[in-house]
């Protein structure tokens, strides 16, 4: 039985509790979980700190990726015209889906055109929106992960806890392990060797597979032109080797033109993973032509919305589809970190899934990931194109205690926490972060009540509160000094 075989059609649940709190408290008691994270994030954060080491280069950057986003998305509508009207002339078949069922038909549908039962599917977190690959093998056609971190999520059943780094949350001994079990290879905690086995597995499958799939980083309207940026070159074999490829990616990444791509690929190398540039990036155009001697020979593109136009149609909220997908605010984030990705239960984990998946499922459906921050502003203060973040959260949670009725009615699953409680609690939190006067009044009277003794001292009070030795004269000091000597 090969990997791929192993692999259940069924969709994967993040197991557990469906409750976010009960999940967090879950990952909390998890140790290894939680020194995974930290080593990992560690690392990412000072490899950022690295690549950005000089600030104003930094700070010029995200400003001008700040306006090349919104400039796109000032124009989103127009921008897809004209990207389907040159991709069409380039010979790439453009498909539009405006849910996630739709977006699966269409991948079937050009499955079944062709007779496939074999894909292979580069990184693509839309296609994890789209759960494609357990829709495919529901309807009898073979998907296999092709990214190493994808992969190795897929062989243990699992969801990706990161969008850059999926296996994030695992080590090297807990992927030795798996190997061993699943694969049936020697038991080994080398690195490289790991990798061997994986691209091993995986080579064969780029020349037996039927569609290749893949996401897209940026599509760019002026030339037609399908940008993605990998590091293992599994996306160039997904893309390059099968006699189709198809591209799914959400309506938002479209950008005006080439030169804007500059920026936003230094931004996005640097803030993913402190690289001043990815291994490869590849530049898609169309199907392979008469005298060329590879390539596909068809190519399509899915363009998904599933809720993004219901972001787009606020003109604060717009600001979410900025996002060029780095994971830099997971890296930042207190909470993601302790709690890893898994706790989200979506697709998209930690500040950036907080403020995307509600529009994707409905407020109602994820009524605690706005509140799961400590608005320490970090997911902010990285952000490559400037999102918001800890704005946009603080607006979610006003739409999640806004009277389900209420107009203007902003977003599906309004009011998922609704209640006259609620209300006046968030009013007067409201209220309160907002006037000066009174925020410095609370914090006045608070700072005097934390001062008295609390009835359960903690370890933090018996430090503070125990007595201090009596001083010492310098005549003891220095007869205790000689006694030392003799």
């Amino acid at each position: 039985m090969t990997a791929a075989q192993r692999i259940p059609a069924t969709p994967i649940e993040n197991a557990g509790d469906p409750d976010f709190r009960a999940r967090a408290r879950g990952a909390l008691k998890d140790e290894q979980l939680r020194r995974n994270f930290r080593t990992a994030m560690d690392s990412l954060m000072t490899k950022r700190a690295i690549a950005f080491s000089d600030a104003d280069e930094r700070e010029r950057l995200r400003e001008m990726g700040n306006h090349i986003r919104a400039r796109a998305l000032s124009k989103l509508p127009e921008l897809l015209e004209r990207l389907e009207t040159n991709l069409t002339r380039n010979g790439v078949k453009v498909h539009w889906a405006e849910t996630v069922e739709e977006a699966n038909r269409i991948v079937l549908d050009i499955a079944r055109s062709r007779e496939a039962k074999q894909v292979i599917k580069g990184k693509s977190m839309v296609s994890e929106e789209m759960e494609m690959n357990h829709f495919l093998q529901g309807h009898g056609v073979e998907c296999l992960e092709s990214d190493m971190g994808e992969y190795i999520v897929q062989l243990d059943h699992e969801k990706p806890s990161h969008i850059i780094m999926p296996a994030i949350h695992k080590n090297a001994r807990q992927v030795a392990s798996l190997f061993e079990d699943k694969l049936g290879v020697d038991y080994t905690e080398d690195v490289d060797q790991l990798i061997q086995i994986g691209r091993k597995t995986l080579r064969q499958k780029f020349y037996e597979a039927d569609i290749g799939v893949s996401g897209v980083n940026f599509a760019v309207a002026e030339t037609g032109t399908l940008l993605l940026v990998e590091n293992e070159g599994n996306g160039r074999m997904s893309t390059g080797v099968p006699p189709v490829h198809i591209a799914v990616t959400g309506i938002e990444k479209v950008v005006e033109n080439l030169r804007d791509v500059v920026p936003l690929l230094s931004l996005l190398t640097r803030s993913a993973l402190g690289q001043p540039i990815t291994t490869y990036v590849n530049m898609i155009s169309g199907p392979r032509q008469e005298g060329e001697l590879d390539g596909p020979q068809e190519v399509h593109l899915i363009l998904l919305d599933n809720g993004r136009s219901q972001a787009f149609a606020d003109s604060e909220l717009r600001q979410t589809l900025n996002c060029i997908r780095c994971g830099a605010c997971m890296n930042h984030c207190p909470v993601y970190t302790r709690v890893g990705g898994h706790a989200y239960g979506e697709v998209y984990p930690g500040p950036i899934g907080k403020i995307i998946t509600p529009h994707m499922v409905g407020l109602d459906r994820v009524p605690d990931h706005p509140s799961a921050s400590s608005l320490c502003g970090a997911c902010g203060e990285v952000c490559p194109v400037k999102i918001p973040i800890p704005s946009l959260l603080r607006r979610l949670r006003e739409e999640n205690i806004k009277a389900p009725d209420d107009s203007p009615r902003v977003m599906r699953g309004q009011g998922s926490k609704y209640s006259t409680k609620e209300r006046l609690i968030w009013k007067g939190w409201r209220l309160l972060y907002s006037t000066p006067a009174l925020y410095r009044g609370f914090s006045f009277f608070a700072t005097r009540l934390r001062g008295l003794t609390p009835k359960n001292v903690g370890p933090w009070t018996q430090n503070h509160t125990a007595p201090k030795p009596a001083a010492r004269s310098l005549h003891d000091l220095a007869r205790e000094h000689l006694e030392g000597k003799r």
